[in-house]
């Protein structure tokens, strides 16, 4: 059910919305003997409600030794399909809500959030998922007949989900225009980039993303050894495989790794970094502090957190790659000497992810980019300082909202700033012609570089530009 929908008053009865009978499970003196998949069940539910409702990290809540209690209790089948479940029910939320909104006689309870979680838990398995209908909806009334509070609701969950199981194709078929995004979001993207590259980038959000590897050299080697493809920013994009990233060659041996390949594009923007000074600002995990090093550079890697740090420094001793490490936050840096170059990968809302990350676009909101938008304004300013003058400061987000990119930089070079923008040229980047703008400046989209099978197309939604601060 849309959040926005109201209903002052109670839905009238219907045979729907009789409380149904007891059955044996329930029966006094009866055992209770609960279903096989049940708790997963209950997990996703649950965890839907954190994400949606409390604006609560996907990340945070699977996380395997502080995550979501009712998560750290399933065994790893179980968590895996609890995750299939999240992830398929975040990526098409606003279709799912208007397929359950098609079949309700009357609207739900505004109070009845968590019944509203069960049917779009089932529905995700219904619409997207390759399990049983019959299971998911069993297991769906089951869920509603354990929870006091949508325990009378028990038919109507029987009834709707029964019925989107028979209607599935015609459902599909009537739900498919609706954008796979909040609204606040697609309108967005539909003033900035016009109604067309909306509809594909929102048509890219449902796709997964694939899984990119940087290599410390050679690509085409790696790229066959690892049944890969070369990508036009050197990555290494990886096709179907079986078992875990750590368990592939040359993991261990600290060859390669996992990055985006729109996230390896800012650490390329510098040019010639061999014997300079550069200064990564928001370091960790520490991908772009690895491409710096490898670029020969001397890199001084900040982060304000000291786990984020640790895992940085873990990386690049897998790596065999060394840098100085500063435990700081960069608004409040003080460098001793000035860097030849600074680059800073800003927090953002990270609205360019969610193909990986699909919370996003319902944890976040348009306070939350103006409020980053402001932040990242700061810490470039701060971000020409540390540099000498002549000094190159690449400024690069994961955030497909100009408010965060394009804005920034015009307001920092528009203003009479210490510094002017340094074109990007697109003759350097042949295949991601379309990613340069007319300023100079890099924005990738999700629906950019189209790939055949069995190497999913897309890149994440990154912007980039490449700043310098003037001379005296």
């Amino acid at each position: 059910m849309p959040e926005d929908k109201k209903n002052d008053s109670r839905p009238k009865r219907n045979r729907a919305h009789k409380t149904p009978p007891k059955t044996p499970r329930q029966s006094a003196g009866a055992a209770t003997v609960e279903k096989p998949g049940l708790k997963s069940r209950q997990a996703a539910a649950k965890i839907l409600a954190a994400v949606v409702d409390r604006k609560t990290s996907l990340d945070g809540m699977l996380d395997q030794e502080h995550g979501n209690p009712a998560y750290r209790e399933l065994n790893d089948a179980d968590r895996a399909l609890v995750r299939a479940i999240l992830n398929s029910a975040l990526r098409h939320l606003p279709r799912i809500r208007a397929a359950i909104d098609t079949l309700l006689q009357t609207p739900l309870p505004e109070g009845a959030r968590a019944l509203d979680h069960v049917l779009t838990v089932a529905a995700a398995q219904i619409l997207y998922l390759d399990i049983p209908d019959h299971s998911a909806v069993d297991l769906a009334v089951e869920q509603a007949q354990a929870d006091p509070r949508n325990r009378r609701f028990a038919s109507l969950v029987n009834a709707v989900l029964r019925r989107l199981s028979r209607e599935k194709d015609t459902i599909l078929d009537k739900v498919k225009a609706i954008p796979a995004m909040p609204d606040w979001f697609y309108d967005r993207l539909a003033i900035h980039y016009g109604r067309e590259q909306a509809e594909r980038i929102s048509a890219a959000q449902e796709v997964p993303a694939a899984i990119d590897l940087s290599v410390k050299s050679d690509p085409a080697a790696w790229a066959e050894r690892l049944g890969g493809t070369v990508l036009p920013t050197g990555s290494v994009r990886l096709g179907a495989f079986s078992g875990t990233i750590p368990a592939l060659p040359g993991f261990s041996e600290g060859e390669w790794w996992v990055q985006d390949a729109a996230a390896s594009i800012p650490a390329r923007l510098f040019g010639d970094l061999a014997g300079k000074s550069v200064v990564d600002l928001c370091a960790a995990p520490g991908g772009k502090t690895a491409q710096l090093i490898l670029a020969g550079a001397r890199v001084t890697a900040l982060d304000q957190s000291s786990s984020r740090l640790r895992r940085l420094r873990a990386n690049l001793a897998r790596l065999g790659l060394e840098a100085r490490t500063k435990e700081v936050n960069m608004a409040d840096f003080q460098p001793d000497e000035l860097f030849d170059a600074a680059l800073l990968d800003a927090p953002c809302s990270s609205t360019g992810t969610t193909r990986r990350h699909p919370d996003v676009l319902w944890t976040k909101g348009p306070e939350d980019v103006e409020k980053l938008a402001g932040l990242q304004e700061r810490l470039l300013r701060h971000a020409l300082t540390v540099v000498k003058p002549g000094g190159l400061v690449v400024f690069s987000n994961c955030s497909l909202d100009p408010r965060e990119g394009e804005d920034v930089v015009a307001r920092v070079v528009g203003d009479g700033a210490d510094c002017e923008r340094v074109p990007i040229a697109a003759a350097e980047w042949p295949d991601l012609g379309e990613a340069i703008t007319e300023r100079g400046e890099f924005r990738t989209t999700p629906a950019m570089l189209p790939l055949a099978a069995p190497f999913a197309g897309g890149l994440d939604g990154f912007y980039a530009a490449v700043l310098r601060r003037k001379r005296a």
